[in-house]
């Protein structure tokens, strides 16, 4: 599937791409997984913002790249979300995969941490990522674990 990329730091972001990122993660994070949580954490500010549109205009994917010392002492990656009507179509791995290559564009070659929802322990794995807290700690009633790419 062909995606446009749109990679931005907060303050460049249209607000029609802003509130369609926002939307996004309120659909998967709030209402899809029952977490009722403050999406608005004041790192959006601190973060450059990866969306996925498809080719008539309609988000697919979103994430975005919290500066280091933000989240961690290591630049992060969060609010990492697919669309339901484009998951399992590999769009999940394009975005981590594009998301990958933008830190690098922007940091070089840095390690990057990440809390990760234990269902996707595997899905970060397969990127290089590694449980550096085998404990896991629950956040919003979700099993998460820390996990480091170096």
């Amino acid at each position: 599937m062909k995606l446009t990329w749109v990679f931005k730091p907060f303050d460049a972001l249209t607000p029609g791409e802003l509130y369609a990122a926002l939307k996004l993660r309120q659909e998967i994070f709030v209402v899809e997984q029952h977490c009722p949580y403050q999406d608005a954490d004041g790192k959006d500010k601190y973060s450059h913002h990866l969306i996925g549109f498809d080719t008539a205009g309609t988000i697919a994917c979103c994430a975005r790249i919290v500066n280091p010392g933000i989240s961690y002492d290591e630049v992060s990656i969060g609010r990492v979300a697919t669309a339901q009507a484009y998951r399992g179509k590999g769009i999940g791995k394009l975005l981590l995969a594009e998301t990958l290559d933008r830190i690098e564009k922007l940091y070089g070659k840095v390690p990057i941490r990440i809390g990760a929802q234990g269902y996707l322990v595997k899905f970060y794995g397969s990127f290089g990522f590694q449980i550096t807290d085998p404990a896991g700690y629950f956040e919003d009633g979700i099993l998460h674990y820390i996990m480091l790419r170096d």
